[in-house]
């Protein structure tokens, strides 16, 4: 009988639920080495930076993407880099969402954006997928843009571009350092975000 309830206990053990977290924050990017250095990763290489800063790496396979748990200030978070590619972004934002119950609202998004110079950031409570594809997945998947969200200047296109060759283009080794700034300067604002103070994030941020 003994050897059953050990059964028992290891299969209990098994499904116990996780411990919570209280906010998803959530790069957007493409999957992918070709990706890695494009315009639309920029989400992904801000997650990164701050899972660095939190001495953690995102290589968890959970949620239709990558993922780490970490820790701000306090605040148990789950870094999630959706690997649905950029279009899909709302499929793992949402299963993560719907596992630990965390509200639009405590779900972070890091985005790039065209219509922001490199080295420009834009923090903002909620909003319209602003013509961003993978803002607009996450809005149809949550059914809300109550999210917050950091918008990370990639520049805007010039007129020789189509736009789905611009976004997946590389940053240009001029343009780097000031990705790179912007990158630093949103991660700078994230614990203001967490803790409540996202106007004093924007005035921060916001350049």
């Amino acid at each position: 009988m003994s050897d059953i309830f050990k059964l028992f206990e290891k299969i209990s053990a098994d499904r116990r639920v996780q411990p919570g977290v209280e906010w998803i924050i959530a790069g957007l990017g493409n999957p992918g080495r070709e990706y890695a250095r494009t315009r639309h990763n920029a989400g992904f290489l801000a997650v990164g930076t701050l899972a660095e800063r939190l001495g953690v790496t995102v290589d968890r396979a959970r949620f239709s993407g990558l993922t780490a748990r970490a820790s701000v200030d306090g605040r148990p978070v789950l870094l999630l880099c959706p690997q649905t590619y950029m279009n899909s972004s709302g499929l793992a934002v949402r299963e993560a969402a719907d596992f630990y119950k965390v509200p639009p609202e405590k779900i972070l998004v890091l985005v790039d954006d065209i219509y922001l110079p490199p080295g420009r950031v834009r923090v903002r409570r909620k909003g319209s997928d602003g013509g961003h594809n993978g803002l607009e997945s996450i809005i149809y998947q949550l059914g809300s843009d109550a999210f917050p969200r950091i918008r990370i200047g990639v520049g805007n296109k010039p007129a020789a571009y189509d736009l789905a060759d611009w976004v997946l283009s590389d940053f240009t080794d001029a343009e780097v350092p000031e990705v790179i700034r912007a990158i630093e300067t949103a991660c700078d604002g994230i614990p203001l975000i967490l803790d409540g103070k996202i106007d004093e994030a924007m005035q921060r941020c916001n350049s």
